[in-house]
């Protein structure tokens, strides 16, 4: 009888001693990198995503015309900063690569505070914290610091302003990592990587998505497995028109951000709402001891929003923890490798990995002895599912499993129906079919609900 997937199967498997730290640890590495939608950031972030997966990149140039949208300049940074009269730096991007709104034109001069003030961001609520802002599609330039630094600004003094940047022909660029299955069938898995240092919104589902590709590598897999590494938005309408042809093999997908925090995982419901990526994760967050939510769709967040335009509308879900914008930290200095924690990075895969399992090994049965109920105990099969402190569990879900197994219901649909776990179904029907009393029939998965 098989196992389940679990964390210590993927530390086994990877030979690294905890899995949470292993993801703290990749993220620490990634935080100092300047990442945005396009540039040098993005490719070295790759680059040591690459170490671990073995990831393709794609380069698309600068002007594709893709979807409704236009592949923008490629930009990359040299270095920011403000200088006082005294020569001091007051704003530096070398101490902090937020400090720079992101994809800032060139510039270089000198300013009154006057003029100044209108290129400066601060959170006054939060005065100790650097915001992160960006001006993707519209050229301007701009300095984030924290509200008390901004108290060091002087109204009658001029400044010395330089934005060495670049804007360029270039492209966009993204990494994939396919893990082929014994079907066709594909599992979506898609993460953002164009957020400077930024731990939570940003990093923690990079760092977990690398760790699950490197596990699934490992894996015999019914399901073939499909790892996207891209900017935001762009990176996902830019995937979408490249990959058209290819779209009606995803049968479940699943974005993954911010699930590095200590708030309670929240899931995200597809487009449809329920769709079997949908059922999985909701029956595996139903299950687990930690606290959780559910959520329905809606048009506005992550790349989950492209996946589910209506002319797509693919089956994708998104899991986090606490959701954007709903803890004060978010987009801010304050979202830093404190605020993210081994322990969290750990619990959010094991939930992962459930929902891998769920979608791995759901499968449908025909009863062989469907006229009454066939005595199971001359089968050996009282007692020999489970310890004694669940029995009455597995005792129910072998009734359960023999009732439902008309070769119309799945495990998750009688999991869903009995109460039941999952995997205390599975077991069951694995004994079942042990002793020939269940034979597996077409799932005849599909992307609909």
């Amino acid at each position: 009888m098989s196992r389940p997937i679990s964390i210590r199967d993927l530390e086994a498997t990877l030979a690294i001693k905890d899995a949470g730290s292993w993801m703290h640890d990749l993220a620490t590495q990634l935080y100092p990198i300047c990442r945005s939608i396009t540039g040098n950031g993005v490719r070295e972030t790759l680059r040591r995503v690459d170490a671990r997966v073995a990831l393709s990149t794609i380069e698309v140039p600068s002007g594709t015309e893709v979807l409704d949208w236009t592949v923008p300049r490629e930009w990359n940074v040299r270095d920011a900063y403000i200088k006082n009269a005294n020569g001091e730096k007051l704003v530096d991007f070398q101490r902090s690569n937020l400090h720079l709104v992101s994809y800032s034109t060139p510039f270089k001069g000198r300013l009154s505070f006057e003029e100044l003030r209108p290129h400066l961001f601060t959170i006054p609520d939060w005065p100790d914290w650097i915001p992160y802002r960006t001006s993707y599609y519209a050229e301007n330039w701009g300095f984030c610091l924290s509200h008390n630094d901004l108290k060091r600004f002087a109204e009658d003094e001029t400044y010395e302003v330089a934005v060495d940047t670049s804007l360029c022909d270039g492209s966009l660029t993204y990494g994939e990592v396919t893990v082929p299955g014994g079907t066709s069938d594909e599992v979506l898995v898609s993460c953002h990587l164009c957020h400077p240092s930024l731990c939570n919104d940003n990093l923690s589902g990079i760092a977990l998505a690398t760790l699950l590709a490197a596990y699934l590598k490992h894996r015999q897999t019914r399901l073939s497995y499909r790892f996207l590494f891209i900017p935001g938005t762009i990176g996902s309408v830019t995937w979408l028109h490249k990959n058209r042809d290819r779209l009606a093999n995803i049968k479940y997908g699943l974005v993954i951000t911010g699930v590095g925090d200590a708030g309670k995982l929240t899931y995200k419901r597809s487009r449809r709402g329920k769709t079997e990526i949908d059922r999985a994760v909701e029956h595996v967050l139903h299950h687990r001891a930690t606290p959780s939510q559910v959520v329905d769709f809606s048009p506005y967040g992550y790349d989950e929003r492209q996946y589910c335009s209506p002319g797509f509308n693919l089956p994708v879900g998104r899991i986090s923890r606490t959701p954007h914008g709903e803890y004060p930290q978010y987009h801010t200095s304050a979202d830093n490798l404190d605020f993210i924690s081994a322990e969290a990075l750990r619990g959010s895969l094991e939930a992962v990995l459930q929902v891998t399992e769920v979608l791995e090994k759901d499968c449908r049965y025909l009863n062989q002895a469907p006229f009454g109920e066939p005595q199971l105990g001359r089968r050996g099969l009282y007692g020999a599912v489970g310890g004694n402190a669940t029995q009455p569990a597995n005792q129910m879900a072998l009734l359960w499993v023999l009732n439902l197994s008309d070769g119309e219901h799945s495990l998750l649909d009688i999991a869903e129906r009995s109460g039941l776990s999952f995997p205390v179904v599975r077991d069951a029907a694995q004994a079942l079919q042990e002793k020939g009393l269940l034979a597996e029939v077409s799932l005849g998965r599909g992307a609909g609900p």
